[in-house]
């Protein structure tokens, strides 16, 4: 399996600083493995949140000299190393007062040979393409996403509803968190998009799936993504990282 990875991250056009982090880490083993966080807490204590989940990520997977071949394994490799990022956030959290109350979203994609493991927490999402659907593969741990479960609001009252941006679960905001780890297989063809909120609230669906249809290569689709964000008002910080499945080698693709 072969995949075509870019990613992307922009401070939108109203904040003035930007507190997403992302990256794409040296594929291994057949397996590559691929992260955004989107930091809250204000200006430092956000910017701090993100990069320590990205940067921890990083060296945590380049200290692993075998990466776990069976999905479940896989799983519980992803969900070990967010557990301990976790306690190293809420710590420094705890003992920086510039820092307290800060946390951030994660969502990762470790991609090994035909399957795809997805471990996130928050609000930053992981999409699906495939021959053109469109497929949500992770659940917003937010308070409005709680409420359209519970049918107290319907999925577009959700979109505009004044607590949108209130999550149920961040990390380092709490001692214990529990993390939400799913196995999906891909297909050639296959597209995955990770994204902080500050893409997808404000790209809908439909001009995601005309994007990402396009026949350009994955970092100029990831431009347009965040160009359209930013078009759509660029309230927030917005953040994609694209992975494209292919069973073809082209220029500048990572074999996995």
């Amino acid at each position: 399996m072969l995949i075509r990875a870019a990613f992307q991250t922009d401070t939108g056009k109203v904040r003035q600083h930007n507190e997403d982090d992302a990256g794409i880490f040296e594929a291994k083993e057949d397996t590559l493995l691929a992260v955004v966080a989107d930091g809250m807490g204000g200006h430092l204590a956000g910017d701090v949140a993100s990069r320590m989940a990205v940067s921890s990520l990083k060296e945590y997977w380049e200290e692993t000299s075998s990466i776990p071949a069976k999905p479940a394994e896989q799983e519980s490799w992803l969900i070990s190393k967010i557990s301990d990022i976790n306690d190293q956030v809420y710590e420094h959290a705890k003992n920086n007062e510039e820092c307290q109350g800060m946390g951030t979203t994660i969502v990762c994609a470790l991609v090994h040979l035909q399957t795809v493991t997805i471990a996130h927490i928050g609000d930053s999402r992981c999409y699906l393409l495939r021959e053109g659907a469109l497929t949500q593969l992770t659940d917003d741990h937010s308070l409005v996403n709680e409420l359209v479960k519970t049918g107290e609001i319907s999925k577009e009252d959700a979109e505009y509803h004044p607590r949108k941006n209130v999550l149920t679960k961040a990390l380092g905001t709490d001692k214990h968190v529990q993390i939400d780890a799913h196995t999906f297989e891909v297909d050639p063809g296959d597209q995955i998009l990770l994204c902080s909120d500050g893409l997808s609230n404000k790209v809908e669906e439909e001009n995601l799936i005309h994007i990402l249809n396009q026949t350009t290569a994955p970092d100029e689709k990831v431009t347009a993504l965040i160009q359209t964000a930013n078009d759509n008002g660029g309230e927030d910080n917005i953040t994609a990282v694209l992975l494209e499945i292919s069973s073809q080698p082209e220029e500048g693709d990572s074999k996995c």
